[in-house]
C-alpha cells in the first residue's frame, strides 16, 4: 500500500469530544477565542464603537426577568455571588445528568409544540423530575444502530479550514479543487450545485463578510471566528424562516444557562456579543428586533444557547473542521459513560444536499424505555477535569456512575506497581501522597517524584497544544522529551496527562510524515500510534469511534511498504516492534479487521461504517491480495528448493 493512500491532514485537538464547540484558537471555552477574531478588544484607548452603543442601549430596554444580570454580563462586570444557581429558563430545560435528590424519578412526555418532527417512532422526548428534558427509547435499539440522523440547522467551517472544505456539504476539497465565492472571496464550494444550495444562507452572510473584511485593521482578523459566523447564520435563518416557524422555535427551545452563568464566561460572552452586533451591521437596538432580539436578555439567551448546544463538526476521521447546531440532537443528556455517540460518517446512501449529515449511533444495546445519553466532554480525562469542564461550559455537576462509583484505581489516574506485579496504583495527590498497589499492596517509594512528573507533563501538554499549529517542530520536541519522563515515573498508557501527550505526539508525527518516509520515521509513527491505541482501548468501550480510528490508523501504517526492512534475525523473528515482513502484514491485517468491526458499531452498521469503514474495507481487500502474493511466493520458493534438492 502506498503512503499517499494513508496520510491525512489531522489537525485534531480534543478529538474525543463529540459535543464541545471548536474554538478558533484551540482554547477550552467554546467562545473564548472570539476576542482574537474581533478587533474591538484591543488594549489601547479608543472611541466607543457603534456596536457598543447598540449594546448600551439594549441593556436599557426593560426586561422583567434578569435585567441587572444581563446588563452586567454584556458589560463584563457581573458578580454571580448573589445569583441563584438555577437551571430553569422560560424556554427550555437543562440537558444534564445531575441526580438532585434521592426521591424516585418521574417523567412525562415533554410538550414539543409541533417541533422536532424528525424524531423517529422509536424515540420520544420526556421531561424528568431529576434532569429535565431527555431522549428516551420506545423500543429496543441494538449496538451499531442509527438512532437518529439529521442535517444541522446551521453549520460553519473553522476559519482555518474555509479553503479546504465545502461550506455547503463540508466535504474535503475534491481533486478538481474548490470553487470560491466571487463576492466575499471567503467561502468555497465543491461546485455550482453546492454554491446554489447554500446561497439562501450565504446571501446575507456574503455582504457581512465583505464589510467585516473592509473594516479589519489587518489580514489576521479579516474573517470573523466561527462562533460569530454561526450566530449570524442562526439569526438570518430565523428571520428568513420566520420567527414563529418551527425552525426558529426549535432554536429557541434549546437550553440556556442565562440565569446561572459562570464567572469564567462573562468576558467571552461580552466579546461575542460585541462581535455579533458589529457583524450584523446594526446601529440601534430597533434593528435587532427583526431577529427576535428585543432586550439584553434575549441576546444573552442566544449566546448561552449557542455555547451550551453547539456540536463539533468533524470529518469521518474525527478531525474537527467546524461547528454546527442541531436542536433535536441537543436534547440528548450527558453521561461520562454514554450509550450513544455523535459522528458524521458520510454514508454512501446520503446525497450531497443532505450533508453534513449528523448521526446519533448506539454504542451498546439500549433497552426500551431507557434514556439515550451522549458525552459532552472527553471521557478519557480524569473525573476532576471532566467535572470542571462540565461546570464551566454546561453549568452542572455530573452524577453518572463513572463519576460517583468508587474505584480502587481509575485507569485515567493510575501508575504501575513499583514491585512490578502487574497491578496498578492510584496516582498520589497533593492532599494524599500515600498510595499502594491494589493487587500486592506495595507502596510507592516517592510520591513527590510522581507528582513532579505529572505536573511537568501537564505544563508541557498545555504548551505543546498551543504550539501544535504554529511551531510543529517545537511541539514535537516537547512531546518527544516529556513522554519518557512520565513513562519513567510509572504512569500507565491510559493515565492523564500521558495519554493526551501520546495522542498529540502521534498526531504530530502523522502530520509531519513525508510521502516517502524512512524506515525509522515510519516505525516511530507506528510505535506512537500503537501506544495511543493501547491507551484508548483501556478506557473506551468496543465500537467507540475513537478506538476504531486509532486501530485503523495503526493498521494502515503497518500496511505501508517498508522502505528498508531490517535484515537482522531478531527483527524478522519478532524481537522488536513493529515487526517486519510477513509478521508486519499479518499484524496490519488483524488491526484493520478489528477496526472495521468496531467502525460498524461506532459509525453505524447500516452505513457500512461510513466513509472510513469503506476505506478500511478496501485496505483489507488490498492487504489480503498482498498477503496472498507473499504466501504464493513462499510456497513457490519452497517447491523450487525441494525440486533443486531432488535434482541433485
Amino acid at each position: 500500500m502506498s503512503f499517499g493512500k494513508l496520510k491525512s491532514a489531522r489537525r485534531a485537538k480534543e478529538s474525543h469530544s463529540f459535543v464541545q464547540p471548536l474554538p478558533a484558537d484551540g482554547s477550552t471555552s467554546p467562545i473564548a477565542a472570539t476576542a482574537s477574531s474581533s478587533y474591538l478588544s484591543s488594549g489601547t484607548p479608543r472611541h466607543t464603537t457603534p456596536a457598543e452603543h447598540v449594546l448600551v442601549e439594549l441593556t436599557q430596554v426593560p426586561d422583567d426577568r434578569t435585567q441587572a444580570l444581563d446588563t452586567q454580563v454584556l458589560s463584563g462586570t457581573a458578580d454571580v455571588s448573589t445569583h441563584e444557581d438555577s437551571t430553569a429558563t422560560t424556554t427550555a430545560t437543562p440537558a444534564s445528568t445531575s441526580l438532585q435528590s434521592a426521591e424516585k424519578e418521574t417523567s412525562r412526555p415533554a410538550p414539543l409544540h409541533g417541533c422536532h418532527a424528525v424524531l423517529p417512532s422509536t424515540l420520544e422526548i420526556r421531561e424528568s423530575s431529576r434532569h429535565g428534558r431527555a431522549v428516551y427509547t420506545k423500543s429496543a435499539i441494538s449496538a451499531g444502530s442509527v438512532i437518529l440522523s439529521v442535517t444541522p440547522h446551521v453549520s460553519v467551517l473553522a476559519t482555518s479550514g474555509l479553503d479546504q472544505h465545502c461550506s455547503a456539504c463540508a466535504r474535503s476539497a475534491p481533486g478538481t479543487g474548490l470553487k470560491r465565492c466571487p463576492k466575499c472571496r471567503t467561502v468555497w464550494y465543491c461546485d455550482s450545485e453546492c454554491q446554489n444550495r447554500d446561497w439562501a444562507s450565504h446571501k446575507r452572510e456574503c455582504g457581512a463578510l465583505q464589510k467585516w473584511a473592509a473594516a479589519a485593521p489587518s489580514p489576521d482578523v479579516a474573517i470573523p471566528g466561527e462562533a460569530v459566523r454561526c450566530l449570524g447564520r442562526i439569526l438570518w435563518g430565523s428571520q428568513k424562516e420566520g420567527l414563529d416557524s418551527v425552525w426558529a422555535k426549535e432554536i429557541r427551545m434549546m437550553h440556556s444557562n442565562r440565569t446561572s452563568l459562570q464567572p469564567s464566561v462573562f468576558e467571552s460572552h461580552t466579546h461575542l456579543a460585541h462581535s455579533l452586533v458589529r457583524y450584523l451591521g446594526v446601529s440601534s437596538p430597533q434593528e435587532l428586533e427583526p431577529y427576535g432580539l428585543t432586550s439584553a436578555g434575549d441576546l444573552v439567551d442566544l449566546i448561552s444557547r449557542f455555547a451550551t448546544n453547539t456540536f463539533t463538526l468533524t470529518e469521518p476521521s474525527l478531525t474537527p473542521i467546524g461547528i454546527c447546531v442541531a436542536p433535536t440532537i441537543a436534547l440528548a443528556n450527558h453521561s461520562c459513560d454514554p450509550n450513544a455517540v455523535i459522528v458524521f460518517p458520510r454514508p454512501a446512501s446520503a446525497s450531497a444536499k443532505e450533508e453534513p449529515l449528523l448521526h446519533l449511533i448506539a454504542l451498546r444495546d439500549i433497552a426500551a424505555g431507557k434514556e439515550v445519553r451522549i458525552s459532552y466532554v472527553d471521557t478519557t480525562l480524569p473525573q476532576r477535569l471532566r467535572q470542571k469542564e462540565l461546570k464551566e461550559v454546561y453549568n452542572f455537576t455530573c452524577q453518572c456512575k463513572l463519576c460517583t462509583r468508587t474505584r480502587s484505581a481509575d485507569p485515567r489516574e493510575a501508575m504501575w506497581c513499583p514491585k512490578g506485579c502487574g497491578g496498578t496504583c492510584p496516582i498520589p495527590t497533593e492532599e494524599d501522597g500515600f498510595t499502594r498497589c491494589v493487587k500486592c499492596k506495595a507502596a510507592i517509594a516517592s510520591a513527590e517524584a510522581v507528582l513532579d512528573a505529572v505536573r511537568v507533563g501537564q505544563e508541557g501538554l498545555d504548551k505543546a497544544s498551543t504550539l501544535q499549529f504554529r511551531d510543529v517542530a517545537k511541539a514535537r520536541q516537547l512531546t518527544t522529551n516529556l513522554i519518557p519522563i512520565m513513562v519513567s515515573a510509572g504512569l500507565t498508557p491510559s493515565s492523564h496527562p500521558l495519554l493526551a501527550m501520546t495522542r498529540l505526539h502521534h498526531e504530530l508525527l502523522l502530520a509531519s510524515l513525508p510521502s516517502s518516509p524512512t524506515q525509522d520515521t515510519l516505525d516511530e509513527s507506528i510505535r506512537a500510534t500503537a501506544k495511543y491505541s493501547a491507551g484508548v482501548q483501556t478506557l473506551l468501550p468496543r465500537g467507540h469511534p475513537v478506538r476504531a480510528v486509532a486501530l485503523g490508523e495503526l493498521g494502515k501504517l503497518l500496511a505501508v511498504d517498508e522502505p528498508a526492512p531490517p535484515r537482522d534475525t531478531d527483527s524478522v523473528a519478532g524481537g522488536r516492534f513493529p515487526p517486519s515482513g510477513p509478521a508486519r502484514l499479518k499484524l496490519a491485517y488483524e488491526c484493520l479487521v478489528r477496526a472495521h468491526e468496531e467502525m460498524l458499531i461506532g459509525y453505524g452498521k447500516s452505513a457500512g461504517g461510513g466513509e472510513l469503514g469503506r476505506e478500511v474495507r478496501d485496505a483489507i481487500v488490498r492487504l489480503e491480495a498482498e498477503i496472498g502474493v507473499w504466501t504464493v511466493g513462499i510456497k513457490n520458493a519452497w517447491q523450487d528448493a525441494v525440486a533443486e534438492k531432488a535434482a541433485k
